[in-house]
């Protein structure tokens, strides 16, 4: 699905013309069902990996731009001294409360723990003592839908999760019927549980080790 087929059918579903939903606030729908798609499944389209470099005495790093939530760190060089590096050390997270009790003093040595300190912002605890090089794991947020990207993973491989994510947006908008709102809504989790198999489940498992993903029996 294009981003023109997008915007023509969230006007056809809801029945209202461009000149009440125009391009511009169509493209809010369609941010606000990309961002609650990402949020809901954790798809490998955005599974990414970033390297940089601690600076000995520099408890701060910045996150990577485009990163919409860190999953993991590590250290690839717990001893930069050794060449070619294959030591890797996975940090743990723990909240901003812990890291200042944790390290209250600011000493140095191999960092052990890592946490958001702000939205642009993660610590580590300890203070690197050296030049380490991690590597950040992060859901990237992927350039959006729009009339200069025509097409983006979910439109083509999720078309109709982004369809009633957005259709679920417009009617809040228009304040539409409560069973129409309902009626998308539920559309949309019935699609992301089983997009979620597929991203989370099928994708990620060997079924001839782990037998084939099933969901919980409803009662």
């Amino acid at each position: 699905m294009t981003y023109a087929e997008l915007v023509q059918k969230i006007r056809d579903y809801t029945e209202v013309s461009s000149n009440v939903l125009t391009s511009t606030i169509i493209d809010g729908f369609i941010e606000d069902a990309e961002f609650r798609i990402f949020r809901d499944v954790d798809s490998d389209n955005n599974r990414r990996y970033a390297t940089s470099s601690l600076v000995a005495g520099q408890r701060y790093i910045d996150i990577p731009d485009n990163a919409l939530v860190i999953r993991s760190a590590q250290i690839t060089d717990i001893d930069p001294a050794t060449s070619p590096s294959t030591d890797r050390g996975l940090m743990e997270y723990r909240d901003t409360n812990f890291m200042a009790e944790y390290n209250p003093t600011d000493s140095q040595g191999t960092p052990k723990y890592w946490s958001y300190w702000d939205q642009n912002t993660i610590v580590f605890a300890p203070v690197p003592d050296q030049a380490y090089t991690i590597q950040l794991n992060y859901i990237l947020k992927d350039a959006g839908l729009s009339s200069t990207n025509t097409t983006t993973y979910l439109s083509t491989y999720f078309p109709n999760g982004l369809l009633y994510a957005s259709l679920v947006e417009a009617f809040s908008f228009l304040k539409g019927p409560a069973d129409l709102l309902q009626l998308y809504e539920g559309k949309y989790k019935q699609a992301v549980e089983g997009f979620t198999i597929e991203q989370m489940g099928r994708r990620r498992r060997d079924e001839f080790i782990q037998d084939s993903p099933r969901l919980p029996k409803q009662g």
